[in-house]
């Protein structure tokens, strides 16, 4: 069943992109339900590794960087973008944003973050919003190599 509903909603989602705007109006309403309740439903370490995978990795980079980590996700999770970064601007007048999509012809990275971001600044107008990204392609071949190393002579 919840496989059903996926489906479902990826392909309003895409429909939601490429359809005429009276298409739209008509298939909104159901992706906005089933959208709300993907979101909705309880997630826990078992259910849904790419959420608890989030939240390992938020809390390493919390510990790393010493500063306040919200995860929001895209699709399926809460809480959505907005509530994260409406959520950073109630407690900071400066909000960094990271993805951990590392290279670039991500829609999620290059069109969906920033239009979130966009949203976001429109709310906040005293808030500073900062995207870091795109990430540094040398950086990640040398932290893709680190990881390598340790492996390379294990053939």
């Amino acid at each position: 069943m919840m496989f059903r509903r996926v489906i479902e909603l990826v392909g309003l989602h895409e429909g939601l992109e490429h359809a005429p705007a009276f298409v739209r109006k008509l298939l909104e309403p159901r992706h906005r339900k089933l959208d709300a309740r993907m979101r909705a439903r309880p997630r826990t370490a078992q259910n849904d590794r790419f959420w608890a995978g989030s939240r390992d990795l938020a809390e390493h980079l919390r510990a790393a960087t010493g500063l306040a980590v919200i995860v929001g996700f895209n699709e399926f999770c809460a809480p959505t973008l907005d509530e994260a970064l409406d959520q950073a601007a109630a407690q900071a007048e400066r909000v960094i944003i990271v993805t951990p999509m590392m290279t670039r012809g991500g829609e999620h990275s290059e069109v969906e973050i920033p239009t979130a971001i966009q949203r976001a600044q429109e709310r906040h107008l005293g808030i500073a919003f900062k995207y870091a990204w795109p990430l540094d392609v040398a950086a990640i071949a040398q932290f893709l190599a680190e990881q390598i190393a340790p492996l390379e002579g294990t053939r």
